[in-house]
Order: structure tokens, then C-alpha cells, then sequence
């Protein structure tokens, strides 16, 4: 790929985990080194589950990081990206990271006849708002909710 972003390969997990830990400590949450490093490996291994971009500056530093995740969307009937990550580093940003790796998802996207990418944020997150409305995706009004399914809906562990 150009502009210094390319796919993640074995070589490229020990630099792009510090990055992810970044990026979940933005977010408050600690899923582990280990864990992150796993979830990479695991990617690299079946690319048909998704993708890793990493940026590196000129110097070869790793400066962000992107993940898409292939999934199907009923309403649009047809293939997505979900583009679960997107980070640069403080010391790199506003300098067209952003832009180039959510690009760099796209041409990943129509690699594979994907016809959409899409993306979520924190609502308080203005900063990459304007990012993404830089680059001329739409902004959706979706309510997210989650469920932990390691306990049952009410209330039990599985199996009891």
C-alpha cells in the first residue's frame, strides 16, 4: 500500500500492539498484550475475519493503526467493512494519517466488492468527527447497546 500504511504481517505485531494498547487506554479498558497480540495473529492467519493497516513515518515508525472486520448487512443486502479501530499517535496526527488509513480501509474494502464501510465513535469524540466528516463519510443515528454473553439474560451463569 502507499503513504507508508501496510497490511500487518507476523514482523509488524510487536510494533502495532504498543499502538492498540494506546488506542484501549484512550477508551479505558486494559484487554491485555497479550490478548491484543493473539487477536492480531489470529487476523493474519484468517484474513477472511479481517484486516490490520499499520502507518509508519518515513523513519519507519509506527505512527497508527486500522482494523476492518468483514461482516454482511441485511438492510443494504450486500458485504461491509466495519472499521472497529482507527488510531494515530498524538505526535502524528493532523498531519493526514487519519485520512490515508481510513482510505487505505476502503481500498481494502473494494479489494473484496465491499460496498460500504462504516464506523462508530464515542459521541464526545469531536476530534475524530471532523475527521470523518473530512473525508466525507455520513454521520448515522444508531443507538449501540451490547450484551455480555457470559451471563445468561437472566442474570445466571450458562449452564446453571
Amino acid at each position: 500500500m502507499k503513504n507508508g500504511i501496510t497490511k500487518v504481517a507476523v514482523g509488524d505485531v510487536a510494533d502495532l500492539v504498543p499502538l492498540m494498547l494506546a488506542y484501549c487506554e484512550f477508551y479505558e479498558v486494559e484487554p491485555g498484550q497479550e490478548r491484543l497480540g493473539e487477536l492480531s495473529v489470529a487476523l493474519i492467519a484468517n484474513p477472511s475475519e479481517g484486516v490490520q493497516l499499520i502507518a509508519r513515518g518515513e523513519d519507519g515508525t509506527p505512527v497508527g493503526f486500522a482494523t476492518v472486520y468483514w461482516t454482511w448487512q441485511t438492510l443494504s443486502a450486500s458485504r461491509a467493512g466495519v472499521m472497529n479501530d482507527l488510531f494515530v499517535t498524538p505526535e502524528a496526527r493532523a498531519a493526514g494519517w487519519a485520512d490515508a488509513l481510513i482510505e487505505a480501509c476502503a481500498e481494502e474494502c473494494r479489494a473484496r466488492d465491499i460496498t460500504s464501510l462504516v464506523w462508530q465513535t464515542a459521541l464526545d469524540n469531536s476530534r475524530a468527527q471532523a475527521v470523518y466528516e473530512r473525508v466525507g463519510a455520513v454521520a448515522e443515528r444508531w443507538l449501540d447497546y451490547s450484551l455480555d454473553v457470559t451471563r445468561r439474560t437472566d442474570g445466571q451463569l450458562p449452564g446453571s
